[in-house]
């Protein structure tokens, strides 16, 4: 009965590529993924973005894929989204914006003080409608394919059987 707690995550990844999911679905967990990958962590603000991602009707598999995926990109995009955060934060006509946020409860540790943080954030929000519309056709062309792929592999037919297995002796 152990071998089900270390079997559970696998299984769950093997169901979240085989769900019945949209390319719609697919293609906003993919731009939300992206958003939160470029998003530096260990603020609020990467928090929040986790908790939306997680909370939506889209599929997660795409959008953890995604988010970890673009944690990697977004390190190598640092040093332009510093420029734009700066940029962001020294516009003097928004300096009462920004002083008037982090006046606010909670808003100091949402790291939108930080110029990598902002600008990462503003990035991701300028990617976030052409990342889904460019993913959708992609999703809608090859998702099908990869999906009737792996629900073929044994290891994949194994895990739904150790799911089925599970809900029996939880019966019994």
């Amino acid at each position: 009965m152990w071998i089900m707690y270390f079997l559970r995550p696998v299984r769950f990844l093997a169901k979240a590529f085989t769900a019945e999911s949209t390319s719609k679905q697919m293609a906003w967990g993919f731009a939300i993924g992206l958003l939160v990958g470029l998003v530096p962590k260990g603020n609020l603000l990467a928090i929040t973005l986790m908790t939306v991602l997680c909370m939506l009707r889209i599929n997660l598999a795409a959008g953890m894929m995604s988010a970890f995926a673009f944690s990697w990109i977004g390190v190598l995009l640092d040093p332009l989204t510093h420029r734009l955060g700066l940029a962001l934060l020294t516009v003097e006509s928004l300096r009462p914006m920004w002083v008037s946020l982090m006046d606010t409860p909670l808003m100091p540790w949402s790291g939108l003080n930080n110029t990598v943080v902002l600008g990462s954030f503003v990035a991701g929000l300028l990617l976030l409608l052409p990342a889904r519309r460019l993913s959708e056709p992609v999703f809608d062309k090859y998702a099908p394919l990869f999906t009737a792929r792996l629900k073929r592999l044994r290891l994949v037919q194994v895990l739904w059987g150790a799911e089925w297995a599970e809900k029996l002796g939880q019966a019994a």
